[in-house]
């Protein structure tokens, strides 16, 4: 996970994107808000995102990435656009004891589905349309997701990204992620490095 990126804004802002897993939340449902630990987190959260230039915020609507980054919001007086396409992916609707084999495979064959599941492919097709739609325009965004889509994103930048890079996550977790220009897609994780 390296990168040439300058968190600090110095570097063109094209095609680059503060990407962001919501803090720690009560629950995995969309209306689920954050902990007490993840409201503190959020705070957190946004005295670290101001050594970045961004000018808008794109995030899940489910309530607890619109909340982790409230404060940052307020902060700058940028309104918090939703994008549905950032809501997590749904390994299945059922509860699987055996979740995270079906999780790790799905990194490793992404056309994996369960019946009432989404695929990676499908999954990391709508997060990356939602990604390329907020660093478009030369603007430098903030966009809010989930640990599974984050994951699949990463993925789509850097094939050999699979299950352990998603169980090495954090609530919350930061990464910045060049989509285009010269030189190929690149991500730097920055949030554990630069705390």
């Amino acid at each position: 996970m390296v990168g040439e990126l300058d968190p600090h804004g110095n570097a063109d802002a094209m095609g680059e994107v503060v990407l962001v897993r919501h803090a720690a939340a009560t629950g995995q449902h969309a209306s689920a808000p954050l902990s007490a630990d993840g409201y503190r987190q959020a705070v957190e959260l946004a005295e670290f995102l101001r050594r970045f230039e961004i000018d808008r915020v794109v995030s899940s609507p489910f309530r607890r990435a619109v909340e982790s980054v409230e404060p940052f919001a307020n902060h700058r007086g940028l309104a918090i656009e939703t994008d549905a396409r950032l809501v997590e992916r749904v390994l299945s609707a059922r509860s699987l004891p055996d979740w995270r084999e079906h999780l790790r495979r799905s990194f490793e064959e992404p056309d994996y589905c369960l019946l009432d599941g989404e695929s990676s492919r499908v999954a990391q097709a709508r997060a990356t349309a939602a990604v390329l739609g907020a660093a478009a325009g030369g603007r430098r965004s903030l966009v809010v997701t989930h640990g599974n889509l984050l994951a699949l994103i990463l993925k789509w930048v850097d094939s050999e990204v699979g299950y352990e890079v998603w169980a090495q996550l954090s609530n919350p977790d930061v990464f910045v992620v060049h989509t285009d220009g010269p030189g190929p897609r690149r991500f730097r994780r920055v949030w554990t490095e630069e705390r």
